[in-house]
Formats: C-alpha cells, sequence, structure tokens
C-alpha cells in the first residue's frame, strides 16, 4: 500500500470512531436509572470506597516500577561484569 492510500485509510477508521463516539454519547443518557432511588448509601461508604480506590492505587506504582525496571533490564542485554578469578593463598583465604 502507498503512504497516501494509508493515510486516507486512518482517516476514514477516524471518522468511524467519531461516529461511534457520538452515536455512545447521545443513546447513554437514555438508559440511566434515577440514582436517587437506587443509591441510598451514605457519605462513610463514598469515603470507606475512595480509601480502598487510593490504596489499591498505592500499590500498583511500585509493582508498576518493579516490572519498568525488569522490561528495561531484559531489554539493555546487559551483563554483570565477570570478576577474575585470583589465587589464593596456602590457607584458603
Amino acid at each position: 500500500m502507498k503512504d497516501q492510500d494509508i493515510k486516507v485509510l486512518v482517516r476514514m477508521l477516524m471518522g468511524i470512531v467519531l461516529a461511534l463516539m457520538v452515536v455512545i454519547t447521545t443513546v447513554s443518557p437514555a438508559s440511566a436509572v434515577d440514582t436517587a432511588r437506587t443509591y441510598n448509601s451514605g457519605v462513610l461508604v463514598i469515603i470507606f470506597l475512595g480509601v480502598c480506590a487510593l490504596i489499591v492505587v498505592a500499590q500498583l506504582v511500585p509493582a508498576l516500577l518493579l516490572m519498568l525496571g525488569a522490561i528495561k533490564a531484559l531489554a539493555s542485554g546487559r551483563r554483570q561484569k565477570e570478576v577474575p578469578v585470583t589465587e589464593t593463598n596456602q590457607d584458603g583465604f
């Protein structure tokens, strides 16, 4: 495929995605539920759920950093320097 064909294809896909986004955003309010009747929880429940979400996010940050470090180490392909073995004295020290 030529460069221009790819650009036309990308523009068509972007148009389709935009049309789907418009349809989804206009249809979703029609299926909305009146939350005044179904949601009877108090403020303490909201605070509890917020603290739970904060704990989950706080646990994800170090895990992601660890995974990124491992991926970097694998991608770089570096190995540890080999330490030359030296002769020891008679005592083995």
